[in-house]
């Protein structure tokens, strides 16, 4: 009898499992060498059983395989990226391109240029946006008029706060001064007439009291006699009239 044939859908029996994972992976595994030996191929095979068990077979080394897999991935990888790039890219610069010239065709109108291209609607169009853009900047232009007189008219209120300071400060400065020339005239006038006073007395020298020696103890005073010239030199020393020696 012919084999039947097998439904592919997971072995329930744990047993029949094991057998049939068993014999298809060592199938698996000749295969797979046959094909590298008959084709002259780089094969490699991975294997991990249901319990977590590695099975591998590679005809040049799996760590060489596996990193010339990689960089074949990564290479096709990089070429699809690259090219999804410049295709993207392409896009852009068509994008702005189109924008740059649409940009500058509207300039051109707006300065009057190149107006013989356009329609009637396109021309109404350019009018509307016209008046638009002069109603703003009138709008804007009064705006900023407004706003340089209200600082015009605040440097203007500082400038008059300032000048009553300084003026207030000009009128105590001129008060001190009068009150000063005051003062020095006064003090003029009463030195003149204190002056005047000591000229129109006159000087009289109070006679001060002559000092009484102190004589030592068995100190007699001696007298010269009456008539002779020591007595009329010492009455002119006392004087005040005493001239050179005594003789």
């Amino acid at each position: 009898m012919g084999r039947g044939r097998v439904v592919l859908q997971r072995i329930e029996n744990k047993i029949n499992r094991q057998v049939t994972f068993s014999k298809r992976r060592n199938g698996l595994l000749k295969k797979a060498y046959e094909l590298s030996v008959l084709c002259d191929a780089e094969v490699c095979l991975i294997i991990f059983s249901s319990r977590g068990k590695l099975f591998e077979f590679g005809s040049s080394g799996m760590t060489k395989t596996i990193e010339r897999y990689r960089r074949c991935c990564y290479a096709s990888r990089d070429n699809n990226d690259a090219e999804h790039d410049r295709q993207i890219g392409h896009e852009e610069y068509s994008k702005l391109k189109a924008k740059y010239e649409s940009l500058m065709d509207s300039q051109r109108h707006l300065l009057g240029e190149d107006l013989g291209l356009l329609s009637i609607k396109e021309l109404q169009n350019l009018e509307k946006m016209l008046e638009g853009t002069l109603s703003q900047a009138r709008q804007r232009k009064a705006q900023m008029m407004l706003k340089q007189m209200d600082e015009l008219k605040k440097k203007e209120h500082d400038l008059e706060e300032m000048n009553k300071q300084l003026t207030s400060k000009l009128e105590e400065l001129e008060e001190c001064v009068r009150v000063i020339e005051a003062s020095w005239d006064s003090g003029t006038v009463a030195g003149n007439d204190n002056l005047n006073m000591h000229i129109s007395q006159p000087n009289q020298i109070q006679p001060q009291p002559q000092p009484q020696p102190s004589l030592p103890m068995g100190f007699h005073e001696f007298v010269p006699p009456e008539g002779s010239a020591m007595a009329r030199n010492v009455g002119n020393a006392r004087n005040g009239l005493a001239q050179g020696w005594l003789v």
